[in-house]
């Protein structure tokens, strides 16, 4: 729950961008559960349309019934390092791995789909973030803007620490390859961080078709404009397509307040 007088007010936008057909983001902005979540699929056949959509509902789900009955099994432990609401977060993301792995086994047009999903779960004054893939959440406060998450891909877990020439990296072929997504097998981590909140945070949580063509500067300039979160989203993803993305764009703003 939230601290006595604090506020959630966010919104999030979508859209497919100017290349593909179909839009592959999918997310959920429940205020009155604090739950974000932004997924990003990946397949063949529609199939990370699907992904990312069974992804979404399967975290929504276990955590409005962990937030209605706290009499239930929790299938894959408790981490006692962590909170309540970070155990949920945590359970609910490798719930949702589960649903979509056994949905691309089930059917043949699915084979190989998965999904990134970046989610915050915001009660008593704290954030939690759970992420997998390279969809990511960053908090804007005071003027500083740090990005909470550290992208599971080729560039930030191999070649960030055989390089020291950033634009090797930045040109180098594998640089987008992911090394973690949901439902590609059927185990995989799940990374999970707590961070307090005072008041007066913006949380973005953003697929990669809006942090690949906006650098921090830029996101910093947008989100320190002080504006709804409506307004807000909407500047974020039309910046990122006058900046040239060519792949889904899905920002989800969060305005948190005391």
């Amino acid at each position: 729950m939230l601290p006595l007088g604090a506020m959630v007010h966010a919104h999030g936008i979508t859209d497919p961008g100017p290349v593909r057909r179909n839009n592959e983001d999918a997310f959920v902005s429940d205020e009155a559960l604090g739950l974000f979540v932004v997924a990003d699929g990946m397949g063949g056949h529609n199939a990370g349309e699907v992904a990312s959509r069974l992804a979404v509902e399967a975290i929504e789900a276990f955590v409005r019934r962990s937030g209605e009955d706290r009499e239930f099994s929790w299938p894959y432990g408790i981490d006692p390092a962590l909170s309540y609401d970070s155990n949920r977060l945590g359970t609910a993301i490798r719930l949702a791995n589960r649903r979509v792995f056994r949905a691309a086994e089930s059917h043949d047009d699915y084979t190989g789909m998965g999904t990134t999903v970046v989610g915050a779960l915001i009660s008593d004054g704290r954030l939690c973030i759970g992420h997998v893939g390279d969809s990511r959440l960053y908090v804007y406060s005071g003027e500083s803007l740090v990005c909470m998450t550290q992208d599971d891909s080729w560039a930030a877990t191999v070649l960030a620490q055989n390089t020291t020439d950033p634009q090797a990296l930045a040109e180098h072929p594998m640089r987008n390859v992911l090394t973690n997504v949901l439902g590609a097998r059927e185990q995989m981590p799940v990374h999970l961080a707590e961070a307090a909140l005072g008041g007066g945070e913006t949380v973005l949580l953003c697929s990669d078709g809006l942090h690949g063509v906006l650098g921090d500067d830029l996101l910093r300039q947008i989100l320190g404009r002080g504006e709804a979160p409506e307004r807000l989203a909407r500047a974020l993803v039309d910046a990122a397509l006058a900046a040239g993305s060519r792949d889904n764009v899905t920002a989800l703003v969060i305005a948190y307040t005391e």
